[in-house]
């Protein structure tokens, strides 16, 4: 008889997601430690008896262990001295099941291909010219008119990429993104109820995505370009750079928050990238913004997070059920609790 399949990269996924130590699933089935270190690096194939204790200590079906694997790298976290290790391991591993639920849902025929073009910055020190014509392909290829985008999420899905909120109650794991190449994957925090925010951070994701994919990440000048990408995307420079104010002009800029869907915070760093504003009146604009506490909870709040549909809409049909069968069920709840709660 054929032993069946066993996928070690599966192991470190479930182990993460329950946030387990090798050393406390080894104590939970009766095993050493360098045994459960074997499993995963695929040195040693687990027994039958052995996959059934594994799958009851981590609360996955026998059959997630048999499940192919795509790797990716550590995912596009922001602030990682902030985040705890733990943290940001589970919430890499929820990820990968938002993942193998897009693979059944494209087999299902109920999720688009991915068409994410990948345009690598030249180097850490992009010019911002360089990200705003980036930026304008990626619109142009996309069909995005004019003006704000509606629906950001909504624009990410329907061109592939897996968007979910993130179902953890941390509040050092933002969003992040995994570039899985057939369907990249966009995290979006869930307890943050900040439309703006919300939308800057797919845009910014997404920048990620077209601009350093599996080519590097983890450092503060990726970061600070992904920053000037999503900028880019949601305010494009020949659209917005007429409109705003040379001066700290609050009517204005509310004015201007309301109709591109975007935080006072950014269009003030909009009008100092575009020079609209000088660096000593948008120091001046910071600094009355902090002073009123609008760091903390801006003005002129413009409603909920835009809200992923496609995994959801998955998860709510028949086609879902070969995918349930093979996937812990927790975390598909927890994926699909998180993400309608926005």
């Amino acid at each position: 008889m054929d032993t069946p399949t066993f996928e070690h990269a599966r192991l470190r996924i479930a182990r993460e997601l329950v946030g387990f130590s090798q050393s406390r699933l080894a104590t939970e089935v009766a095993l050493s430690p360098a045994a459960i270190s074997q499993f995963e690096s695929g040195a040693v194939q687990p027994s039958p008896d052995t996959v059934a204790a594994l799958s009851t200590a981590l609360m996955v079906p026998a059959g997630f262990f048999a499940q192919p694997v795509t790797e990716t790298h550590e995912g596009f976290f922001r602030s990682l001295r902030r985040t705890a290790v733990v943290d940001r391991r589970r919430a890499r591993a929820v990820a990968h099941v938002a993942h193998d639920l897009a693979l059944y849902a494209a087999a299902a025929g109920r999720f688009p291909a991915s068409n994410v073009p990948e345009i690598p910055a030249s180097d850490l020190d992009t010019p911002v010219d360089e990200i705003e014509r980036i930026v304008w392909q990626i619109r142009a290829r996309w069909g995005v008119p004019p003006g704000p985008i509606t629906d950001v999420v909504e624009l990410l899905e329907n061109h592939g990429v897996v968007v979910i909120r993130l179902p953890l109650g941390s509040a050092d794991v933002d969003a992040f993104s995994l570039p899985f190449p057939d369907h990249p994957v966009v995290v979006l925090g869930a307890d943050k109820n900040d439309r703006a925010r919300s939308r800057f951070d797919a845009a910014h994701e997404l920048a990620h995505l077209v601009l350093h994919g599996e080519q590097m990440w983890g450092i503060k000048q990726v970061e600070t370009q992904a920053h000037r990408f999503a900028a880019a995307l949601l305010m494009p420079a020949d659209e917005i750079r007429d409109q705003l104010p040379i001066t700290v002009d609050w009517p204005k800029l509310f004015e201007l928050k309301r109709h591109w869907q975007v935080s006072l915070a950014a269009l003030l760093m909009r009008a100092r990238t575009l020079q609209r504003m000088s660096e000593s009146t948008y120091l001046t604009a910071i600094k009355a913004a902090s002073a009123r506490g609008w760091r903390r909870l801006e003005p002129v709040p413009l409603g909920p997070p835009e809200q992923p549909r496609h995994l959801l809409d998955f998860l709510a049909s028949e086609a879902s059920q070969p995918a349930r069968a093979y996937l812990p069920v927790h975390v598909v709840n927890d994926i699909a609790a998180a993400t309608s709660a926005a």
